[in-house]
């Protein structure tokens, strides 16, 4: 027993050492974490003329209910429930909640320059900032969207705020903010001085981008007016309506096009956003061609127009649907899509426009990761859609000329056929003049040395008028016997009809001659220029890229029979008065009685429809029946 009480206090002396030790080595590390975990304050000082309050240096206190004031933040409570930023730039998450922000500046009076509070996301709603006067009361100052631009101590896009640096003291500043899309809460500290200056550089940028897209505008405008073609007017108003977005989303359109209306900064991105789809959607499909080109795509395209115009009007029913910004991914999705597909069917203008809207993916995809915040906020992933809206500019021009140069060549190269086929046409009237003239020259050497035999013979055909005369009035009768019996005849042997259309050229040659006999207009859009079709003899409109076959809207559309044989048996009907027999042309053609019995019907039926008018027509009712209306 008096072992173990020997040994007690030496077992507890060396505990007590251990837990010295420990305290020795925690007390440090404590005191430092208290410090790394407290705010940071921010202190005026000249050679710093801005700095942006992030991590530590800001206190957030979210309000669900929306119903605190500055006299409750004020208490002991909800002090103690701030919590310290752990974001570079703190955002409202919660879009239905109030923030409270907490931050603190260490005065100093002796500093030679003038100093403001700046906040920096432009698209705030309703911010209030309490500013203490250094005897525990605040004078509350309103800034946001919700109030007009002309209430503003500087017209500038951003909202400002003169800082009192007459004092030494250390000073808490407190913030509400209350917006209904997701913002930025971002607040800096600038020198006057250097405000202006990068102000005036911003706005010496904008300038220069907004004129640019004027310029653009301006371009396609007048490929408008020359052209005629709808895509560039698309593309003009594409080119303003993203112009419209940017203006909104810089603040611009605020302070220059609606300054005393601030409710319509609630419609302004949706409105700009909207119609930059459609005409975007628009241009693309006639840019393309996609009706001709594409056709899956086409309907896809309209499919999403109508897709985007209802979720459109719902916005003007929940106001908040407006922040779904990401909705305009799907549409640029859709017309990339159709873009690359275009391509690689050999459309090389199309590969401008895979480029253009590769940027624009590009930095709606750096758009939305940063509103994830999966991305670090910067300037350049900030600005980073503004300057791929501002590529896909540029690119897209260069389609556009790219496309003019094509349709310019194709001209070209129609003019030098057509100047060939002139210059061949001349030299082969020059030689046939030259042997006309030969010809002539030569028959007038015969007549003039059978002029002497005729004189002698003068006598004879005196004598043989009067014979003659009988004859003729005999030949007379003949002919007239002759006329009649061939006006009267049924049947025209298909060998004698083949030597006049012998294959399918032929046949398809006259049909083109018979119908475009007064000059080309184009069924869709009335357009009188063309290029040479997909089949034999067919036109392409050259505006609309309607292709028009020779058969189409005549008496051989959806014709399953050979067209010189069709074109035989509608010359049988017509000659015989719609009264030969299906069996009587299934002898003549080798073809089925059946199919001649169908034909055959519907042909009569067309002659017996038309016949007043063909039978007036007289030689050209054959034409006219050829180019009736498809069976």
């Amino acid at each position: 027993m008096s072992e173990i009480t020997a040994e007690r206090p030496a077992h507890f002396a060396k505990r007590w050492a251990t837990l010295k030790r420990t305290i020795y080595f925690l007390f440090p590390a404590i005191f430092l974490l208290s410090h790394a975990l407290a705010q940071v304050p921010v202190l005026i000082a000249d050679d710093a003329s801005n700095h942006i309050f992030t991590f530590n240096q800001l206190d957030i206190l979210e309000d669900p209910s929306g119903n605190l004031n500055i006299g409750q933040i004020l208490t002991k409570t909800y002090q103690e429930k701030f919590v310290p930023n752990s974001n570079r730039i703190p955002k409202n998450v919660n879009t239905k909640s109030v923030y409270w922000y907490r931050f603190r500046i260490g005065h100093n009076a002796s500093s030679s320059k003038r100093w403001i509070l700046e906040f920096f996301d432009q698209s705030i709603a309703d911010l209030q900032l309490f500013v203490p006067d250094g005897f525990n009361s605040y004078e509350v100052n309103n800034f946001g969207t919700n109030y007009g631009f002309g209430k503003r101590v500087y017209e500038h896009k951003n909202f400002t705020y003169d800082l009192n640096n007459k004092s030494d003291k250390l000073l808490t500043y407190y913030i509400r903010l209350k917006s209904p899309n997701p913002v930025s809460a971002i607040v800096v500290l600038r020198d006057l001085r250097w405000f202006l200056g990068y102000a005036l550089s911003e706005y010496f940028i904008f300038g220069l981008f907004y004129g640019m897209i004027l310029v653009f505008c301006l371009y396609n405008l007048l490929m408008y007016f020359a052209i005629k073609g709808k895509q560039y007017l698309f593309y003009v108003l594409y080119n303003l309506s993203i112009g419209l977005y940017e203006m909104c989303n810089d603040g611009i359109a605020f302070q220059y096009l609606w300054p005393s209306y601030p409710q319509l900064n609630s419609y302004g991105f949706g409105i700009a956003l909207f119609l930059s789809s459609i005409f975007g959607i628009l241009f693309t499909v006639n840019f393309l061609y996609l009706k001709f080109k594409a056709p899956k795509f086409y309907k896809a395209m309209l499919l999403m127009v109508v897709l985007r115009s209802i979720f459109f009007i719902a916005c003007f029913f929940d106001t908040t649907l407006f922040d779904l910004k990401v909705i305009e991914f799907f549409p640029l999705l859709l017309v990339f899509a159709a873009a690359i597909y275009v391509y690689r069917k050999g459309y090389k203008p199309a590969g401008f426009l895979v480029l253009g809207y590769g940027f624009l993916v590009a930095g709606f995809t750096i758009k939305i990761l940063l509103q994830l915040q999966w991305i670090p906020y910067g300037v350049l992933n900030y600005y980073s859609l503004s300057m791929c809206f501002l590529v896909e500019m540029v690119v897209v021009s260069f389609a556009i000329g790219n496309s003019i140069r094509s349709l310019r060549k194709k001209k070209n190269r129609a003019q030098k056929r057509i100047i060939q086929q002139l210059q061949i046409n001349e030299q082969l009237n020059q030689q046939l003049n030259a042997e006309l003239t030969e010809l002539v020259e030569q028959r007038t050497v015969e007549i003039r040395a059978k002029a002497a035999i005729i004189e002698k013979q003068n006598l004879d055909i005196s004598i043989m008028n009067s014979m003659l005369k009988k004859d003729n009035k005999e030949l007379n009768l003949n002919i007239e016997r002759v006329t009649k019996a061939r006006m009267t005849s049924k049947i025209v042997d298909f060998e004698e009809f083949s030597r006049v259309y012998p294959d399918k050229e032929h046949c398809l040659k006259y049909l083109s001659d018979l119908k475009w006999n007064k000059g080309y207009a184009c069924k869709k859009c009335t357009n009188t220029h063309y290029l040479s079709g997909q089949t034999l003899y067919g036109r392409r409109c050259t505006k609309c890229g309607y292709d028009e076959s020779v058969i189409a809207n005549t008496v051989f559309q959806n014709s399953r029979i050979p067209i010189n044989k069709a074109l035989y048996m509608l010359f049988l009907v017509y000659n015989s008065k719609g009264t030969i027999s299906s069996y009587k042309l299934s002898q003549i053609l080798t073809i089925r009685q059946s199919t001649c019995w169908t034909y055959n019907s519907k042909m009569q039926k067309l002659y017996h429809e038309r016949k007043d008018e063909l039978l007036k027509a007289g030689e050209e009712g054959w034409s006219k029946m050829a180019l009736g209306n498809p069976f």
